[in-house]
């Protein structure tokens, strides 16, 4: 029978072999990019959104247009993001949990939202759905409308938002295995009382980790809801169309105090995401 030879510690090089100085100049260049990409673009939006003063801003941020692209964001926010849930712990427990033909299909279709482009994504939606699309004449003749309103926007989000729960739930319930799911079935529970009291504790915090990214993506999407938007101001314009629409008009306090909202909702985001992570390695 063959053996791994077991070498004495002192025989593995060290994981870690650079020198200080490497170290610490490779350590300044990782915070140098995250300075110039991502910390000085967003401090750059909130100085630009009260450059003329609060009381400016929150003329510019409140009027009525606004007020419309940030009550259509939520309610698609509101929407979509229950619906994806439900999707994700669904498709994680069933992939996790049980072997069944088109499973690695499933998985692959799950991941297809990651590697299509938002434009592609909304173009698909308009293929399909939009006048001179699939199911174009039969929405035409019933009078429904959903490219250019508000459900297409909707559905349009839920496709890009589609793998965030179920990404993140997929590895955590194959890692806890089936054990305790076994055993409380043995001792007489029925599958919601095994959902609920035993898979559902064990992956709470996998659960809101992956709503928290869901519900920043949903509210931030911009490529996917452009297409099949229209635009339309007032009707169907979510707060990055807006962004969009005032600083193309030059109203620069107007767009950057709605950027400035969105970066709040990235800083919450990345707060209760850090909040998430802690908690769930201190448990």
């Amino acid at each position: 029978m063959l053996r791994r030879a077991v070498l004495p510690t002192s025989v593995y090089p060290a994981v870690i072999s650079e020198k200080k100085g490497t170290r610490t100049a490779l350590t300044a260049l990782a915070l140098a990019v995250v300075f110039v990409l991502l910390i000085l673009p967003l401090v750059t939006v909130f100085a630009a959104a009260f450059r003329e003063g609060f009381w400016e801003y929150a003329g510019a941020l409140f009027t009525p247009e606004n007020l419309s692209a940030i009550r259509l964001t939520l309610i698609v926010a509101v929407i979509s993001v229950p619906l994806n849930v439900l999707f994700g712990i669904a498709a994680a427990w069933a992939i996790a949990k049980f072997e069944f033909s088109g499973k690695r299909l499933l998985i692959s279709l799950i991941d297809l939202p990651f590697s299509v482009s938002p434009v592609v994504s909304g173009l698909i939606f308009v293929l399909l759905f939009g006048v001179h699309g699939v199911f174009g004449p039969f929405l035409t003749a019933h009078d429904i409308r959903i490219i250019f309103a508000v459900p297409g926007i909707i559905l349009t989000t839920i496709f890009v938002t589609f793998p965030f729960v179920a990404r993140e739930l997929i590895p955590l319930m194959q890692s806890q295995g089936n054990e305790e799911e076994e055993a409380s079935l043995t001792l007489g529970a029925n599958g919601w009382q095994t959902f609920l009291l035993i898979t559902l504790p064990n992956i709470r915090w996998g659960l809101l980790f992956g709503v928290i990214l869901l519900n920043a993506r949903a509210m931030g999407e911009f490529g996917a809801v452009s297409v099949v938007s229209g635009h339309i101001r007032g009707l169907t314009t979510t707060m990055p169309l807006q962004v969009e629409i005032l600083y193309n008009e030059y109203n620069f306090v107007g767009a950057f105090a709605v950027a400035s909202l969105l970066g709040m909702l990235a800083l919450v985001t990345l707060v209760l995401k850090a909040l998430v992570e802690w908690k769930g390695k201190e448990e």
